[in-house]
């Protein structure tokens, strides 16, 4: 492994346009290990498949350090896109890997086709881990090898339980640097169309939703979005109302049944929340009236173009509790809501948002507060 040209490639990694702070990085030892166990598997001149790049270790580190003769990449944030692509503008290789857009069932099948090395960044949630499984062993050749890593803090034997679902061999690799590799050979084709998105009844909505591994909450409506939706009949009515960090698109799903005449944007930067969101808003006949955007805190939208944004925030980025995705989509708002539009705002009390919900949108008014969360109203000066 050529170690100077990885680390300067991983010295120079940066998140943006993620949130940057000093406790949140770029990389972590699980890359390099992913990278070390990928030299001992790969054969010379293979074709890798990168799944779950964060900002673009696997994807650099491989090119700068390994003899491989192409590699594609799938990226579920919008954020991890751009950012792979300046940090391979940065690191001078630029142009040198495929980006592949998600395709019907978000993992488009020429991600892995002629890849003999799937590199896996395993993400917490086993659903998601549940739905790349499916498709590697659906679309990979016969003698493909996956390589899935992570932190050992976030790793569960659940894990190894999905991927001998849809592997022959799943063999745990000794722990290194607080790390470790998961390797899966033999993949056993699925039969059948895959699950996923799952559709599910939420019945105290009267709605079905659906979701993708990777959707925040699965299909189950989650506490805080049931919260605001208790104030959904005090909401003014918008000629365009936007679902900011939409998951499965509940929110979004909800105004629009209420407001017929509303148009309504579901947006997230989540592939697989923007699939989702599109499913639900398919499965409650209302995929016309509800646009879907992959974008990364309303990027691309106008300035004052809505009157009305609904929000959930995360209150995490990755592992780390974290206020700047928040605060984030709160600066985004401010810069797409039109003069008197408004913001609702549902998050947890003890995060205490409303100060920089006044600094950067304007006049801010509690509307609601249960024991766990509250509800803001916020006007745009």
């Amino acid at each position: 492994m050529q170690d100077v040209e990885l680390d300067r490639v991983l010295a120079g990694l940066r998140r943006f346009p993620d949130v940057e702070a000093p406790n949140l990085f770029a990389h972590d030892a699980s890359d390099r290990l992913l990278l070390e166990t990928a030299e001992e598997h790969l054969r010379p001149g293979a074709r890798i498949a990168v799944v779950g790049d964060r900002y673009g270790a696997l994807t650099l580190g491989a090119l700068a350090a390994l003899d491989t003769g192409g590699i594609r990449v799938a990226q579920d944030l919008h954020s991890g896109r751009s950012a792979l692509q300046r940090n391979a503008a940065a690191a001078g290789y630029e142009g040198r890997f495929e980006p592949c857009p998600p395709g019907p069932g978000l993992f488009a099948p020429e991600l892995f086709d002629g890849a003999g090395l799937v590199l896996l960044q395993l993400p917490r949630s086993l659903a998601e881990l549940e739905e790349i499984a499916d498709a590697v062993a659906r679309h990979a050749p016969d003698d493909a090898v996956l390589l899935a890593g992570g932190r050992v803090k976030h790793m569960s034997l659940g894990m190894n339980s999905v991927l001998e679902r849809y592997f022959h061999s799943v063999q745990p690799q000794l722990a290194r640097r607080k790390s470790r590799v998961l390797v899966a050979r033999g993949p056993k084709r699925p039969a059948g169309t895959p699950r996923f998105p799952v559709l599910e009844q939420v019945a105290e909505l009267g709605i079905t939703v659906a979701s993708h591994g990777a959707a925040f909450s699965g299909g189950k409506l989650d506490i805080g979005t049931r919260f605001l939706l208790t104030f959904l009949d005090r909401m003014p009515d918008a000629d365009h109302a936007v679902d900011l960090g939409c998951g499965t698109g509940i929110l979004a799903t909800m105004y629009a049944r209420s407001r017929p005449d509303t148009r309504v944007t579901a947006t997230d930067q989540s592939a697989a929340a923007v699939a989702s969101a599109a499913a639900t808003a398919a499965a409650n006949g209302l995929g016309d009236r509800i646009a879907v955007v992959h974008d990364d805190a309303m990027s691309g939208f106008d300035a004052g173009s809505a009157d009305l944004i609904l929000l959930n925030p995360p209150f995490h980025l990755g592992a780390s509790v974290h206020a700047g995705a928040a605060l984030k989509m709160f600066e985004a708002a401010a810069r797409v809501l039109a003069p008197g539009g408004e913001l609702w705002t549902v998050y947890n009390s003890h995060l205490q948002y409303r100060p920089a919900l006044e600094r950067l949108i304007g006049s801010t008014g509690e509307v609601g507060r249960n024991p766990k969360f509250t509800v803001t109203r916020s006007v745009r000066a």
